[in-house]
């Protein structure tokens, strides 16, 4: 089995090369589900490290509904990667009914080429799965990252495998994969999985000061600075 391991940092994507791995997903910010890495990040993985690397495009955290601006960020970002010397782009987008945006998910998969596309984990909000996948065998997407529409892998693992029997592509399982359960996923239905083998250190210093806002952390809502705020404080300023 093809293993692809998440890493949201150099560290982790060293790790993930030594362990074995086969290939590292890079990204930032596991906490929010990850969004792309900064330019500085993926230089250093690009020249350091000798396995396959795929990148996912994600401009921001929250939801998958992008505007023109944020498609544009994207668009740039896959250029960037492909100049760096990208392996794969891992995105995807979708309406605000949770149905894939076709129209610009098959310009992003145009622009990523040759270069092979995953769709990312929005399609565990698509509200038809098994036609999902069809629409996305269509555009050319050649794998889909999913946990079975369920907050596990594991839950999810019925859907996984109906949806791997219905696409032509590889349906990659993820989302809590871990030592105690990935021999479920080992029944020669999957091809490859993907997880991230997280561990955690404690490294605080005396009387460090916690910068984490809890309020950004729900994925229902997007946080965003508002015009209206800025200028009502910058006139307190200026009184």
């Amino acid at each position: 089995m093809f293993v692809e391991v998440c890493a949201n940092s150099f560290r982790s994507a060293l790790n993930a090369q030594n362990a074995g791995a086969n290939r590292i997903e890079l990204c930032s910010e596991l906490a929010v589900g990850g969004i792309t890495p900064s330019y500085g990040l993926l230089k250093e993985v690009f020249s350091n490290l000798t396995i396959s690397i795929h990148v996912l495009i994600r401009p921001r955290s929250g939801d998958f509904c992008y505007s023109d601006t944020d498609f544009e960020i994207m668009k740039h970002d896959i250029n960037l990667c492909k100049k760096l010397g990208c392996h794969g782009i891992v995105s995807g987008m979708l309406h605000q009914g949770m149905n894939i945006d076709i129209e610009r998910t098959r310009e992003l998969i145009a622009l990523a080429d040759p270069l092979p596309f995953t769709f990312h984990r929005a399609f565990d909000s698509v509200p038809n799965p098994l036609q999902a996948v069809k629409v996305l065998e269509d555009v050319g997407v050649k794998r889909i990252l999913t946990s079975g529409q369920q907050p596990t892998a594991v839950k999810g693992l019925t859907l996984l495998r109906e949806l791997q029997e219905n696409f032509s592509g590889i349906i990659i399982p993820a989302s809590d994969i871990n030592p105690k359960n990935i021999k479920q996923f080992v029944d020669g239905t999957f091809k490859e999985i993907h997880f991230s083998a997280s561990s955690q250190e404690k490294r605080i210093a005396k009387q460090f000061i916690p910068i984490n806002s809890t309020k950004h952390f729900d994925e229902t809502h997007q946080t965003f600075a508002d015009q209206q705020t800025i200028k009502q404080m910058i006139s307190l300023i200026n009184e």
